[in-house]
């Protein structure tokens, strides 16, 4: 093959100095045709194939070739066939006695045909998608799988990503709340995936039916909902792109932290720190194309939405109410009344005609019975045989001075001290547990373990005050004269 320089060297000898091709030949050595050939073309044009190749030995068995490769699209990614495997099949089944090179170039013809193309999509200022991802970490000492919210505008590369127990319909609404706030602003329109968490049924003429929830989102921040094909990741490349992007470089190695809170306050920074890189073959910094979303974002309402999921329950004959596989108490007086659920993140609120009447840590395992010791107490007054087994009491790790004063009581009076020793108990429904705790330590150092000592001293606590009443602290209580008694005045009854 003659280099570039050669066809330029003897093209100029002919079309500019004029001479002919055989001096051309005979000057630089080259056989007529050659010369002739670097005459038609300014550079080496290579092989060129003057018709397709013939396949005589593959000819017959080309639909078998295609039927192989038809079958492979619903066979497992990992169990397709390979041209390797396709020509050892035609050999042993078919009887085919040609290469393997025609055979691999055959099927690398096929697949390139069937592979979908795809359009570049342009992405306007002010436009949203989102889609969850799962990575593991370490939160409070516990390996476990995590679920991230993701959010990205796709204009200007700008993301926002927050981790959850669970991939849930009030995480969901939880990362939205988070990414509006993060942004400032919020989008004209988010691409979603079909998630049940937002749709509840796709129907046949392809419009969705939204959940209770999505729907409550969309009509309180009033933005366009998006979605994607189903099982077509391709519709919302960019947060796809995003959701690998966050685990690769802002989870690796396995992050640590004492909790979730800590956890996301690191991932918002990894965030905010990535607005001063460069996304692509873009010059600007993905902070100075933000500027252009920014812009364009709706404006966040007043009042946030409440992030939480609503079910309506009932108060069972125990005084719980199950959520999600768990049951959570409430205070015994709401037995058998209808209330409404609200399963936050990380809390669990029960509501009562309008009120609130319990609230606990959310717990993510299953069957688990999650209790409030108070809750069960002016039931347990009524019922003291029941302070020993009482469930929601087992765990209730109170003070020791608190079973030193129901010895004392006990040892005094008997069954009617376990009544009293309630009755402290119950002083934890109005007050703080140290000062209780400090008013039953001051009550058995002076020598009187009692409910009406505890609660003298705890109020006394609480009003900053000595615990002896001081009547003139009390301006509105009339004041009484007592004289001291004298033997004579007793007289008068003898007459």
């Amino acid at each position: 093959m003659f280099v570039v320089e050669s066809y330029a060297a003897v093209r100029r000898f002919v079309f500019v100095e004029g001479h002919s091709r055989r001096e051309a030949a005979e000057v630089f050595g080259l056989n007529r045709d050659t010369v002739r050939k670097m005459c038609l073309y300014s550079a080496p044009p290579g092989y060129r194939r003057t018709k397709p190749p013939t396949k005589p030995k593959l000819g017959t068995l080309l639909p078998v070739i295609d039927a192989i490769l038809a079958a492979d699209r619903e066979a497992p990614g990992k169990q397709q066939h390979t041209a390797k495997r396709i020509f050892e099949r035609l050999r042993d089944e078919h009887g085919y006695t040609g290469g393997y090179t025609m055979v691999k170039d055959h099927v690398r013809l096929c697949r390139a045909r069937g592979r979908e193309t795809f359009v570049p999509l342009a992405h306007p200022p002010g436009h949203a998608q989102v889609d969850f991802g799962e990575a593991v970490a370490v939160v409070g000492g516990e390996r476990m799988k995590i679920h991230y919210f993701c959010m990205s505008l796709p204009q200007s590369d700008a993301c926002f990503f927050k981790a959850y127990p669970r991939e849930t319909t009030e995480a969901f609404l939880d990362g939205h709340v988070s990414a509006f706030a993060f942004f400032g602003g919020v989008p004209l329109s988010i691409l979603y995936d079909n998630t049940t968490i937002a749709v509840a049924k796709i129907c046949g003429d392809g419009t969705r039916e939204r959940t209770r929830a999505f729907t409550e989102l969309v009509s309180h921040y009033l933005f366009q909902d998006r979605f994607a094909r189903p099982a077509r990741g391709n519709d919302k490349g960019k947060v796809e792109g995003l959701v690998k992007f966050a685990r690769n470089n802002f989870m690796v190695p396995v992050p640590v932290a004492a909790n979730f809170d800590v956890l996301n306050a690191r991932f918002e920074e990894s965030c905010r720190t990535r607005q001063g890189e460069h996304a692509g073959q873009h010059a600007q910094t993905i902070a100075e194309r933000l500027a252009a979303d920014v812009s364009a974002l709706r404006t966040l309402p007043s009042v946030p939405l409440e992030p939480c999921e609503k079910r309506a329950a009932r108060v069972s004959s125990t005084a719980m109410v199950r959520y999600r596989t768990n049951d959570y108490s409430v205070p015994t007086a709401y037995g058998y009344r209808d209330v409404m659920v609200k399963g936050f993140v990380d809390e669990v609120v029960i509501i009562c005609a309008g009120e609130e009447i319990a609230r606990h840590a959310r717990c993510y395992d299953e069957g688990v019975f999650v209790s409030n010791p108070l809750h069960y107490l002016a039931l347990i007054e009524t019922k003291p045989g029941a302070l020993d087994q009482a469930a929601a009491l087992q765990d209730w790790n109170l003070p020791d001075i608190f079973q030193h004063l129901r010895h004392l009581l006990e040892a005094r009076m008997g069954n009617k001290g376990k009544r009293e020793f309630i009755q402290v108990l119950r002083l934890l429904e109005a007050m703080p547990l140290p000062i209780v705790t400090d008013a039953v330590t001051e009550a058995v150092q002076l020598g009187a373990p009692g409910f009406d000592a505890v609660k003298l001293i705890a109020l006394a606590r609480i009003e900053r005050r000595p615990p002896r009443l001081d009547l003139a602290a009390y301006p509105h209580v009339p004041k009484m004269d007592v004289k001291t008694t004298c033997a004579a005045d007793y007289a008068v009854l003898a007459a």
